[in-house]
């Protein structure tokens, strides 16, 4: 990897970063009138940033944090580092196993492990929803820019939410930024996982580093270069930045929204060549 390319991504002031994101997420609490926000807490980087995120004066004690585990697959580990971060924090929480409820829909339907896997993280949209429904709150949602680019989300799952602070911060910005905010290092240097399936790993499942995806996602599509010269400026294969330029333009989808007969369009991106 070319190490100019991953210093220009992470030289960054985060603590202005902090202070806008901060404001935005106010900001569209004040224009919405609703009364607070509810986050899902896996006990992983991104949803920890979140949290960390709303640890100020104004948003603290209008934040609940739901911590969501599928105990068939989710580790306790996982459970227990969301816990970590809720006692630092001093956030209100509720603790609630999903897998009954998973379970229990797929009494009635055809196995498929993928969308099993997937209806886990539907089911924990419709748990953040109930919960915003209930107490008038915005659905905070923890997905960062590399994993939005890339498609690496459950549609209407955790892609699902009404506010997306950090979608403007590649994974590398993200550990950066949760360095800056304290996030326990032990969070900020485990291995990223949906744990949607036991023993996933983020980086196994895209098939790169955090360092290559960010580098080549970097060189696509804040500097608009082809896939053969990110390659080149990245100091990564072609393999490698091609099939991260396929799974942005197929994932497009997700990121848009619903086609219409009329074929009117409102959402889009730019199509990496």
């Amino acid at each position: 990897m070319n190490p100019d390319i991953i210093s220009e991504i992470t030289s960054q002031d985060y603590a202005a970063i902090t202070g806008r994101i901060r404001r935005f997420i106010t900001a569209q609490l004040d224009r919405s009138s609703t009364k607070g926000l509810v986050l899902g807490l896996s006990g992983g980087i991104d949803s920890a940033v979140l949290a960390y995120l709303c640890r100020t004066e104004d948003l603290l004690g209008r934040t609940l944090a739901l911590i969501m585990p599928d105990t068939r697959v989710t580790p306790d580990s996982e459970t227990a580092d969301a816990q970590k971060i809720i006692s630092i924090l001093g956030m209100q929480y509720k603790l609630i196993d999903i897998n009954p409820i998973v379970r229990e829909y797929t009494m009635y339907l055809e196995p498929s492990a993928t969308a099993r896997a997937n209806l886990s993280a539907r089911v924990r949209s419709d748990i953040l929803y109930y919960y915003a429904n209930a107490k008038d709150y915005l659905v905070l949602g923890s997905s960062d820019r590399s994993e939005y680019l890339m498609g690496y989300f459950t549609k209407y799952g955790d892609g699902a939410s009404d506010l997306m602070p950090i979608t403007s911060l590649y994974k590398l910005q993200v550990r950066k930024l949760a360095e800056h905010l304290e996030v326990p290092e032990d969070i900020i240097s485990k291995k990223s996982s949906p744990h949607l399936r036991k023993g996933d790993v983020a980086e196994d499942e895209l098939g790169a580093s955090y360092e290559e995806i960010d580098s080549i996602l970097w060189c696509m599509i804040e500097k608009g270069m082809s896939a053969s010269e990110a390659a080149r400026a990245a100091q990564t294969d072609m393999e490698t930045a091609e099939r991260i330029g396929r799974m942005y333009t197929s994932s497009m989808h997700k990121r848009t929204v619903p086609a219409t007969e009329s074929g009117l369009s409102f959402g889009g991106g730019t199509v990496i060549q």
